[in-house]
């Protein structure tokens, strides 16, 4: 089963009066909504009671959960201390996804920084092979992990470099956010046949099993030469990219990915508007 969720909160939610994460749950599941991804972004400050308290409303609800893990995390850093930083934010992002009751933790591997392209994909894939050791030193090993493509030129996270990371173990799976993907590649994915593209390669690399319920980020983003400037909602018609091609190619495939939408603050009712398109591909294709 394909989940479609939102990151966070659309701007809606407080405007309607809400506050507090546990709220969520029942907001996204009266919407409609099967998921939701719970962002560190600034560092993993979450007390265990708290962690708890929220996926037990989120259980209640019936809706999953993921968390993003702080955005500071790089493994391709020549520096010894922001690497230990690193795999503490990971490790940290495991332990409140667990007691939160989810299972994914998304994260962004690196920034290559002042480093030839080589040189930090050698230094990210070292330590993501140090990071596989100790998600199994710490028992981790029913969480899945999951390295995202990323939308600046400057950052590890083609596909590609996702593929090679994600082969490492069995814990790791893709996070393909399609809308970095495409700013990456300068506007590349407009047709069906261009999503089937990335999708078949990962496939190939890493088994249909692996990828049948791999993780997708997506919302539409501008961007420039360099890559990924901002995220978008579903009202652009300038940047993309385009939902409905990407359905179709998930529904031929009979892939069944976590979906997580991340529009600039209408980012539910987008995941909803995703959720009704796929619905209806799936109901003629599938």
């Amino acid at each position: 089963m394909t989940l479609f969720g939102p990151s966070g909160n659309s701007e809606s939610f407080a405007l309607e009066g809400h506050s507090g994460t546990e709220q969520a749950a029942l907001w996204v599941k009266e919407r409609g909504l099967d998921c939701y991804e719970y962002s560190f972004g600034r560092g993993v400050n979450l007390s265990e009671t708290k962690a708890w308290q929220i996926g037990e409303a989120f259980r209640k609800a019936g809706v999953a959960i993921s968390v993003h893990a702080p955005y500071y995390i790089n493994f391709a850093t020549t520096e010894e201390d922001k690497a230990k930083n690193s795999f503490r934010y990971v490790l940290e992002s495991a332990a409140a996804v667990r007691a939160m009751g989810g299972n994914r933790v998304v994260f962004h591997p690196a920034a290559q920084g002042k480093s030839d392209r080589e040189s930090a994909l050698y230094r990210t894939k070292e330590r993501v092979k140090a990071l596989c050791d100790m998600i199994y030193d710490n028992g981790f090993e029913d969480i899945l992990f999951c390295p995202e493509t990323m939308g600046k030129l400057g950052q590890i996270g083609t596909v590609e470099e996702i593929a090679a990371l994600s082969a490492i173990d069995r814990v790791f799976v893709p996070t393909v956010d399609f809308g970095h993907v495409n700013a990456r590649e300068q506007g590349s994915l407009k047709t069906e046949a261009d999503y089937g593209k990335r999708l078949d390669y990962l496939i190939s690399e890493l088994g249909f099993e692996r990828m049948k319920h791999f993780h997708v980020h997506f919302s539409k983003i501008q961007y420039s030469e360099k890559g990924e400037i901002r995220h978008l909602t579903f009202e652009d018609n300038v940047y993309g990219p385009e939902f409905p091609p990407l359905a179709e190619a998930l529904v031929k495939r009979g892939l069944e990915p976590v979906v997580v939408c991340e529009s600039s603050g209408t980012q539910a009712e987008d995941a909803a508007t995703m959720k009704e398109m796929y619905l209806s591909v799936l109901n003629r294709v599938g």
